[in-house]
């Protein structure tokens, strides 16, 4: 088994112009039902900046996540770059344009994706591993920007997406203690969403849900047993019960799904993800890592507590994540 990891720092970039969803481009084009399911969402507003790529929020991320964490781009053993729904270019490497950027240039350096909202568990996973399997690595550096791959920034039936950069220093030491990862998939729903984009201008393109029926019944009655299922088995291979964990976080979509989250496990998600859900909207990868930051800040999150990180995602995936606050000598194993 190996060490536990830790999250030796947390930062983010975030544009400073929000869009209020009663206000998003696109908004009169949608039907009167999608109009109404949009403005129920419990989300007010989101960050957006078109002068901001993907990659720009990334790497302000990325510089910002550096200077939290007293560190230089020469201390990075390893860069893993989480990939945009939608890269600015087909054949280039962002993982090694923000290697170069940031001058890490001994950094081992790649990308994941392909789970959505999830992604952020495989670079978690990578990270866990390179520092279990080099000795002489103590700092990977995880970044991601995430921005809407199409103009109307409503997923319909979910969610309305917002554009902000997240990143984060994992480490064999740290405040936030990652003690297991669970992440499991199901490739029958790999095209319930997607977007049709070749030989179509930008503008034209627009994120489709195959069935919708199918998100909102079938995939929903196997998200309420995975997480179940995944919940126990987190608590039991942790030799935990259910009044051992502090906090819930979970990423961000709507109200709505908070409340189906709450049902599904009989817990409460923290009142800090229905403020960021409401100011922020849904920044794929990066909610939880958001919700984590601001609930660290509210002061909430004692030393020596556990949380649980719930993510889910209709590519279809889900995760848990089991984290402590503190930074005591206390051993823990993955």
């Amino acid at each position: 088994m190996a060490p536990t990891t830790a999250v030796r720092a947390l930062a983010f970039h975030q544009p400073d112009t929000a869009l209020r969803v009663t206000e998003l481009p696109g908004l009169d084009r949608l039907s009167d039902t999608e109009r109404e399911c949009c403005v129920r969402l419990g989300i007010d507003e989101v960050r957006a900046d078109a002068t901001l790529s993907a990659y720009d929020l990334a790497a302000g991320a990325a510089h910002r996540a550096l200077g939290e964490a007293g560190l230089t781009a020469a201390d990075v053993g390893a860069l893993i770059v989480i990939e945009a729904r939608a890269p600015q270019t087909l054949m280039s490497s962002t993982a090694t344009r923000l290697q170069s950027q940031l001058g890490a240039d001994r950094a081992v350096t790649f990308s994941v994706g392909g789970l959505g909202c999830v992604s952020l568990t495989p670079a978690l996973l990578a990270a866990r591993g390179l520092l279990a399997a080099d000795g002489d690595m103590d700092h990977v550096l995880v970044a991601h920007g995430s921005k809407p791959p199409t103009p109307l920034r409503y997923r319909h039936p979910v969610t309305v997406s917002g554009d902000g950069g997240a990143a984060m220093v994992v480490s064999r030491s740290g405040p936030i203690r990652i003690l297991d990862i669970l992440q499991a998939t199901n490739g029958a729903y790999w095209d319930l969403f997607r977007v049709e984009y070749r030989d179509r201008p930008t503008d034209q393109w627009r994120e489709e849900c195959r069935e919708i029926t199918g998100y909102t019944f079938t995939l929903a009655a196997e998200t309420r047993h995975r997480l179940r299922e995944m919940h126990r088995r987190l608590l039991e291979r942790n030799g935990l019960d259910p009044q051992d964990i502090s906090c819930y976080l979970s990423h961000n979509l709507s109200t709505g799904a908070f409340r189906f989250t709450e049902e599904a496990l009989g817990i409460k998600i923290s009142n800090t993800c229905f403020d960021t859900l409401r100011q922020y909207g849904h920044l794929g990868p990066n909610d939880i890592l958001l919700n984590l930051h601001a609930e660290l800040g509210s002061g909430t999150l004692a030393q020596g507590q556990r949380a649980v990180l719930l993510s889910a995602s209709p590519a279809a995936a889900w995760s848990m994540l089991l984290v402590e606050t503190g930074d005591g000598a206390a051993t823990h194993y993955l």
